[in-house]
């Protein structure tokens, strides 16, 4: 049976440029039996942006208003750029107060990752790395394996992932899963918003970004320390990157290795997460537990907020 759930949009960055593609989301939500609202940010255009810097932040600071019904779900419309521009105007206190223990899935990855983990850091707030309106409900070929991830991990209060790429490395670690866009993440290093976790699960992803320029963001979160205080950092998808001819060789693989000789702690791949059809839904700031070896990982997720 198909439950019907109240999904609100938000528009923290880009605004949606493809008319054909916004329309293909709505009826998609729409037919599914979902009650979408929020739809106005999606004609709102200042700039590059879906809106002022105000407006933007307005759209999350409504959540912390009692007086309003929250609903099941808040998903951004798309990412792009601009999210870091609203952080300094959020109400962390107020959506601490209305969004703590909630049954309320915040849910987006990209450019949202400056949200993410701005509400994480201030608020104690848990969201969703997942699909977003735009690049995921609204594809032409609707992914049944993103659609069906997401609304289990919504509705389930554990999950677990599982790859099979092997691991040269072994690791058994627990800790609370966080992370995202690599650009995003490495761009809110020495400010408030980034989340002092110790001992946790990093994961990370990005899209066209050469290899070179891949490491120089670990690198940076290395020597400043943050890799250190993790148990573990777990790759995603770095799609969209290709090498240069100036390479001589030096490509994804090879600038892992690297990583993985500096770093100190495992440094595991095949994380089904980024910028790609297929992918899973990530609860930021739950309980981890990983356990990889030569057959794969295995990473099981809890203490997350789920749908009634």
């Amino acid at each position: 049976m198909t439950v019907h759930r109240n999904i609100e949009l938000i528009a923290p960055s880009g605004y949606p440029h493809d008319a054909d593609v916004l329309h293909r989301a709505l009826r998609r939500l729409h037919s599914q039996g979902h009650r979408v609202e929020g739809v106005e940010v999606t004609r709102r255009r200042y700039q590059r942006f879906a809106g002022t810097d105000g407006e933007r932040a307005a759209d999350l600071n409504r959540l912390a208003d009692p007086s309003r019904q929250l609903p099941d779900i808040v998903l951004a419309v798309r990412g792009g750029y601009g999210a870091v521009r609203i952080l300094h105007g959020l109400d962390y206190d107020g959506l601490q107060r209305r969004l703590a223990d909630q049954p309320v899935a915040l849910v987006g990855h990209s450019d949202f990752t400056a949200v993410q983990l701005a509400l994480l850091a201030r608020a104690g707030v848990k969201t969703f790395g997942g699909p977003m309106l735009m690049s995921d409900f609204g594809a032409e070929d609707l992914s049944e394996f993103t659609m069906q991830h997401f609304w289990s991990a919504l509705t389930q209060p554990t999950m677990t992932v599982t790859s099979n790429a092997p691991q040269p490395h072994t690791a058994d670690v627990t800790g609370t899963l966080w992370g995202g866009n690599l650009a995003v993440v490495t761009s809110l290093i020495g400010t408030p918003y980034l989340p002092a976790v110790q001992g946790g699960i990093l994961f990370l992803e990005d899209v066209n970004e050469q290899p070179f320029r891949i490491e120089r963001m670990l690198y940076q979160l290395h020597l400043s320390g943050i890799l250190a205080q993790q148990q573990a950092l777990v790759l995603g998808d770095f799609s969209g990157g290709k090498p240069y001819d100036y390479d001589n060789g030096y490509d994804l693989h090879t600038m892992i290795e690297q990583v993985r000789s500096v770093v100190g702690i495992p440094v595991i791949t095949g994380l089904q997460f980024g910028h790609i059809p297929n992918m899973l839904t990530l609860p930021v700031g739950a309980d981890a537990h990983l356990v990889a070896n030569a057959h794969g990982f295995k990473l099981t997720l809890s203490g997350y907020p789920t749908l009634a």
